[in-house]
């Protein structure tokens, strides 16, 4: 074939009216190529009506454009492609009827793009594509054979469809060799912008829904990997994944490679850490977690350390005091359920209340207050707290219960005929003595009286609850064993009659017992009282040696301490009423006494303005404080501080353990009514102020209370305060809350550091061999208490009580009797218990001695227990029975 000679073009119509371009040469012949008919009179005279087509042919083709009416174009290759040179030196124009060759510089020179999914589209055609039967399953296209020349090379690419006619339905265009369209592996692909309009398939699936049926072979395939190929394949999707994709996997990721190492430490290496974190990130970091939270809740060394280096651990059995009512109280509400989180370690609760108390009566300047009036113009003579509700007592005969959150009256408990001069409660029960020289018991829930005691022949001034605990006894051979005293509550009363008397507490749903006369307004108890207590159940001891009024007492464990006008101080074994030592120094009366059974020592303030400090061991004056100059009538003791008031208007704070003298709050202008302490903190009222201190240094911090006419009794616990004041000539209950909403769990710390709530051997029997104490040989829900009178006239029912009845006015310029004799510690002697005593006691037997645990019920400290006003305050949040 001559090289210049080009090959021949014929347009031939076919019977189906589609037009079909022929090449021939000297040694080739082409297939027909079928074209969309083109009827002349519809042809639109605008060009670009006609898209180009680009038909695909061998590629030994070379490429010849042609053009039809109307801007139509098509392409064909020839087979002669390698000398383009050879056919440019011929560019004559070549031409016929409908149609003409267009020149090489009328063709579009700008490559042709591909995208992805055409290549794609393109590579599966091709991998797809079989030797044999290439048009099975393609339509069938009228006028064109089926027989076509085969093809020179094996490769060739797809065809791609001319524009359909729009009178007709859109037909695939074959192959040269009749291949059959490939089936698309995207199923989900949108078509090439260089591409013409691929027809819909009948039914595609999503490319997710493919991707997801395929999941279970492609996790099979990926779990054969090894872990090299895995880590490779993980990283090439992440490479080309979306950031909202890579969120989703970080939040799993997350969660799935986090290690708790607190959990996973030893609990010592876990405390250790922690001890280094303050106590507010502790409470942060408490809300980590459940498991953070029960391990940092409940390690008892973690938050021991936090109360020691932040200076709020006092010692002296305070803190295992506070925690074994908390483990009491547990026990007997069945704490903690089974399958809660661990219940936090009273170390944790005592701490937060520790802090609270030192920050929020600091730092809240704005208290919640509350002011009502109590007792229309009686002086209040006691006021304690007990179970969220204020009891105060007053010379009108009368005892009262009030809601601290209200103010509310909520019992009235009437009965006595005289004056109320001594309160004590534990539980719902309250036991009340008075100058109708009875002992009345109540339950507080009804206000109901249960029993009624009779026996003293004068004024009941003072009176205390006695309850079981561990306390170290020294036997006959000079050791000392831990034993449980008393083995049930008892009632300690001291009366002007020059005596005390023991008394057994009845148990809720014990039989009651009323006295001879009780009821009875014309009879005279004096005159039955002695044969009435003989038929007493619950009388025990008749404890006769003072002789004058016994002023104030003192209770814990066996040990008694009284506080007498005949200027002594008597200790009594409570079990066995013996007095075991009289101690002498005091040159005048003794208006308040204190016990310490972990000091072993007991403290007494007198008229004579001293305050003395006494060995129980051997009953020698250890101490003798002097600074006061007028009488000291209110004693109050907590681990670490001595607080005295006196009618000196001031108030002095001293170190029991050496005497030191600490500080000297003065700044009243009267005799000091009433005061009470904590280890942060001293109220104190006089003259119409309340005044508060930091006990720490001595400071003052605010005044609670200004232009009144007098405070008669105040007592504070946890975030309360109540205080009882006279002013416009009525009697008013001031009440005052320093917690917040959150602080509804802020435990108190009673005074005493005497918690209402039940011993862990409530249900031991008693080991007495005589069935004389039987009575004393049962559970036991007292506690101790301590209340006294303040010193103004009683309403006495004996005329030979008139004289020392006689009140005592507090004058910081008295002269004469109150003039101070201070003695030193030689002057004080001791006066052994002679055996002829004329004390009564229906139990002298020897008891057995039963070994107590070591460490779990510590002796605990007595604090503020001889003060002449202030009667003992109860822990508000406890359980009743």
């Amino acid at each position: 074939m001559n090289p210049h000679q080009r090959p021949a073009l014929h347009l031939e119509p076919s019977v189906s009216t589609t037009t079909v371009v022929t090449t021939t040469t000297t040694t080739t012949t082409y297939a027909p190529i079928p074209l969309p008919s083109l009827p002349a009179p519809s042809l639109p005279k605008d060009p670009k009506a006609y898209p180009l087509y680009n038909v695909h042919l061998p590629r030994s083709l070379r490429r010849f454009p042609l053009e039809f009416p109307g801007g139509a174009r098509a392409t064909f290759q020839d087979g002669d492609s390698g000398d383009e040179e050879m056919h440019e030196e011929e560019e004559e124009v070549v031409e016929g009827k409908g149609w003409r060759m267009l020149r090489r510089e009328e063709l579009d020179d700008s490559p042709k793009e591909v995208d992805l999914v055409e290549a794609v589209e393109k590579y599966g055609r091709k991998r797809s594509y079989s030797n044999e039967n290439m048009m099975e399953g393609i339509e069938s296209i009228p006028g064109v054979t089926a027989g076509t020349p085969p093809r020179k090379k094996a490769k060739a690419a797809p065809p791609t469809q001319l524009p359909l006619n729009t009178a007709g339905p859109p037909s695939p265009l074959p192959s040269p060799r009749g291949s059959p369209a490939p089936e698309n592996i995207w199923p989900s692909a949108p078509p090439s912008g260089l591409s013409s309009p691929q027809p819909q398939a009948p039914l595609q699936p999503d490319v997710s829904l493919v991707t997801l049926l395929s999941l279970p072979s492609l996790l099979s395939h990926f779990a054969a990997l090894p872990p090299q190929l895995q880590s490779h394949v993980l990283l090439t999707f992440l490479r080309h994944s979306p950031l909202p994709v890579l969120r989703t996997l970080h939040s799993v990721l997350t969660r799935t490679l986090a290690r708790d190492f607190l959990t996973l430490l030893p609990p010592e290496l876990a405390s250790h850490i922690l001890s280094y974190l303050t106590f507010s990130d502790l409470a942060r970091a408490s809300r980590v977690s459940k498991s953070w939270r029960a391990i940092i809740d409940s390690d008892p060394v973690l938050w021991r350390d936090l109360l020691k280096s932040t200076k709020i651990w006092f010692g002296r059995g305070s803190e295992m005091a506070f925690a074994d009512a908390i483990f009491a109280r547990r026990r007997h509400q069945g704490l903690p359920l089974p399958g809660t989180l661990p219940l936090p370690h009273p170390y944790k609760i005592l701490f937060k209340s520790r802090h609270l108390t030192r920050t929020r009566w600091v730092t809240n300047q704005n208290p919640r207050h509350l002011t009502f009036p109590a007792h229309g113009r009686s002086v209040v003579t006691c006021l304690i707290l007990s179970h969220g509700r204020i009891i105060s007592a007053s010379d009108d005969h009368s005892i009262n219960v009030y809601s601290p959150l209200t103010g509310e009256l909520l019992r009235s408990l009437d009965g006595h005929e005289g004056g109320v001069w001594a309160l004590a409660a534990t539980k719902n029960t309250l036991v009340s003595g008075s100058t109708d020289r009875t002992v009345r018991i109540w339950d507080i829930s009804t206000g109901r009286c249960t029993h009624v005691f009779g026996g003293h022949t004068s004024t009941v001034r003072c009176l205390a609850i006695v309850k079981p605990e561990w306390v170290d006894v020294e036997n006959e051979s000079g050791g000392v064993t831990r034993e449980k005293w008393p083995k049930r509550p008892l009632i300690v009363t001291g009366s002007r009659d020059h005596s005390l008397r023991v008394w057994t507490l009845p148990r809720p749903g014990d039989d009651e017992y009323r006295c001879y006369g009780a009821d009875d307004t014309e009879a005279d108890p004096a005159e039955t009282s002695q044969e009435d207590v003989e038929d007493n159940p619950y009388h025990k001891l008749h404890l006769e040696g003072h002789d004058h009024a016994v002023r104030a007492i003192a209770a814990r464990g066996r040990t008694l301490v009284s506080g007498s006008y005949d200027c002594t101080v008597r200790i009594w074994d409570i079990i066995t009423g013996n007095c075991k030592w009289v101690l002498v120094g005091h040159t005048q009366k003794v208006y308040s006494v204190v016990l310490d059974i972990t000091r072993n020592i007991a403290c007494s303030g007198s008229m004579d303005g001293t305050v003395k400090i006494w060995n129980l061991h051997n009953g020698q004056c250890q101490h003798t404080l002097a600074g006061h100059t007028s009488l000291v009538g209110l004693l109050g003791l907590s681990p670490s501080y001595l607080v005295s008031a006196a009618a000196d208007s001031t108030v002095r704070v001293w170190d029991p353990d050496t005497g030191e003298h600490r500080h000297t709050l003065a700044a009243h202008n009267g005799a000091i009514t009433c005061f009470q302490h904590d280890e942060f903190k001293v109220l104190s009222g006089s003259d119409g102020t309340l005044k508060m201190w930091d006990i720490r240094d001595g400071s003052q911090v605010r005044d609670l209370l200004t232009g009144i006419a007098g405070v008669w009794q105040v007592v504070f616990e946890g975030r309360w305060c109540v205080a009882a004041s006279n002013r416009m000539d009525a009697t008013v209950l001031d009440v005052w809350d320093f917690g917040d909403s959150d602080d509804e769990d802020w435990e108190g710390e009673p005074p005493g550091g005497l918690y209402d709530e039940d011993s862990d051997y409530e249900d031991e029997e008693d080991d007495f061999d005589q069935p004389e104490l039987d009575a004393m040989d049962q559970d036991f829900d007292g506690i101790p208490s301590g209340p006294e009178d303040i010193d103004v006239e009683d309403q006495d029912l004996g005329a030979e009580d008139e004289d020392e009845d006689r009140p005592v006015h507090w004058n910081r310029h008295s002269t004469d009797s109150e003039e101070i004799l201070v003695s030193s510690e030689r002057d004080s002697t001791i006066v052994p218990a002679h055996h002829g005593s004329r004390s009564r006691d229906r139990s002298a037997v020897a008891s057995r001695s039963i070994a107590g645990p070591p460490t779990a019920f510590p002796a605990r400290i007595s604090l503020n227990e001889g003060t002449p006003t202030k009667p003992k305050t109860r822990n508000a949040m406890q359980r009743r029975r």
